[in-house]
């Protein structure tokens, strides 16, 4: 059954062409399809910051560009993109409410034990937070 709204979060890792390719083949059209990056809040007193080099605003460019990337290499130039800041799997939930999506597609980096208890589980958090169904794709032993 074909989707009409399909969210993507989209962490520029392996995973996320598979995730990409999972999304375009439930929709009938790319433009069905958007993808999200969250940002971590600046921290005020990282080197970055301090030094003025680095901003929300620069680090969304630099995103945006890699989405360009992504959408030129799926031919999806249609996709839609947004970069919020915040924690990522409240933020990938509340977009998705947001637009009325009706499935996201997750991929999952599969880790266990203290690093996962130390980095947490973004799929975990937008499974328990979504209001539309969730797909998580397993990660390939290849990736």
């Amino acid at each position: 059954m074909k989707k009409q709204n399909v969210v993507v979060p989209v962490d520029f890792s392996d995973s996320t062409d598979r995730a990409i390719e999972t999304a375009l083949d439930l929709v009938d059209s790319s433009s069905q399809v958007s993808l999200i990056h969250v940002l971590f809040a600046l921290d005020s007193i990282s080197p970055g910051t301090l030094l003025g080099n680095v901003s929300d605003e620069s680090r969304r460019e630099h995103v945006q560009q890699k989405f360009d990337e992504l959408k030129a290499r799926h031919s999806a130039a249609d996709m839609n993109t947004v970069v919020r800041i915040g924690n990522p799997g409240l933020e990938i939930s509340d977009f998705a409410s947001d637009i009325g999506a009706d499935l996201i597609v997750i991929p999952s980096h599969g880790y266990h034990g203290m690093k996962r208890l130390i980095l947490g589980s973004v799929a975990e958090r937008v499974i328990r937070h979504a209001d539309c169904d969730v797909l998580v794709l397993r990660r390939n032993d290849s990736e």
